[in-house]
């Protein structure tokens, strides 16, 4: 892309997934500013996005709340026509919105009106769905209610964790990013309302949740299916937890099995493997980490404590 021809945008992001978004929209925008969350006194490593900011030589802004935004927006700060928000953790007043002419466009990382709100990607994992992908929106007052730019499919592989899922769609989030942003700011690609862009097998409006550390508990009244999900979803946080020969333990990998051999939350070891009642099925423990452990195969756990179970 020649570089008269770069989209000039303001960037909004706070968290891990916006710091490698701003690393990559850095080869394809002209980054006039940073908007990100203040680092909190607390915290003695720097947040990604001022790592990465910093070191692209970037203007930061860091208002405190969506009040202290649309002050530092009343200043007029910056002169780009357009802003970019991923990953931000901050309500967007309507004011800051209307500061840019061609609006906020928000890529989020489910393909809606499927998975509104705040962890859309841990949702389509529990949820067991085939498919999800990105959603390049203009932001509005309501929560993930704006009209479509534009979607991308993606087909989820079995197994994948969260982690994994993230990683693949920020990669789509730029790819798409750098398709449709020159034709919108040319006046080429148009928004549609939800309803009428919505792909099929996507339509209904779903919404997910921001995770507790509850989320956690493996409840093995649930089926084997749910929680072989649960546990690729939580896999970063909140992570499952159960508790395996008297110690707390985290389940970091587990395979479903259809023989029931008991009542939900009986335990079986058969040569080298933890075998988990669930209701219907079992989970077949593959690996976990022992409080105070690296992760381990559930042979080597059963080596030091397969006698307590």
């Amino acid at each position: 892309m020649d570089r008269s021809d770069r989209p000039r945008i303001v960037f909004f992001g706070s968290g891990p997934v916006a710091a490698r978004s701003l690393e990559l929209l850095s080869t394809h925008c002209d980054i006039e500013a940073v908007v990100t969350k203040p680092q909190p006194a607390h915290h003695k490593e720097p947040f990604p996005v001022l790592v990465v900011a910093e070191r692209l030589g970037l203007t930061t802004f860091t208002p405190y709340g969506k009040k202290e935004l649309s002050e530092l927006f009343a200043t007029k700060p910056v002169s780009s026509p357009l802003g970019i928000v991923i990953d931000y953790g901050f309500i967007i007043n309507q004011d800051v919105i209307d500061y840019f002419p061609l609006g906020i466009v928000n890529s989020h990382f489910s393909l809606l009106p499927e998975w509104r709100g705040a962890d859309p990607i841990t949702f389509a994992i529990l949820s067991g769905q085939k498919e999800t992908g990105i959603s390049l929106m203009l932001i509005t007052a309501g929560m993930d209610e704006g009209p479509i730019l534009a979607h991308a499919p993606f087909v989820i592989p079995d197994g994948m964790t969260t982690p994994e899922l993230t990683e693949e769609l920020i990669t789509l989030s730029d790819w798409t990013l750098q398709d449709i942003l020159p034709g919108y700011t040319s006046g080429q690609v148009m928004a549609a309302p939800q309803e009428a862009a919505a792909l099929p097998d996507h339509t209904a409006i779903t919404y997910s949740r921001k995770l507790t550390k509850q989320d956690g508990v493996l409840d093995f009244t649930k089926p084997a299916g749910q929680l072989e999900r649960e546990i690729r979803a939580f896999s970063e946080w909140p992570k499952s937890r159960t508790v395996l020969a008297g110690k707390d333990a985290i389940i970091t990998q587990a395979q479903v099995m259809g023989t029931d051999f008991g009542k939900p939350g009986d335990i079986a070891a058969r040569e080298g493997q933890i075998i988990i009642q669930c209701n219907p099925g079992c989970l077949r423990v593959d690996k976990l980490k022992p409080a105070g452990k690296a992760e381990m195969p559930a042979a080597a756990f059963l080596a030091g404590y397969g006698h307590l179970l």
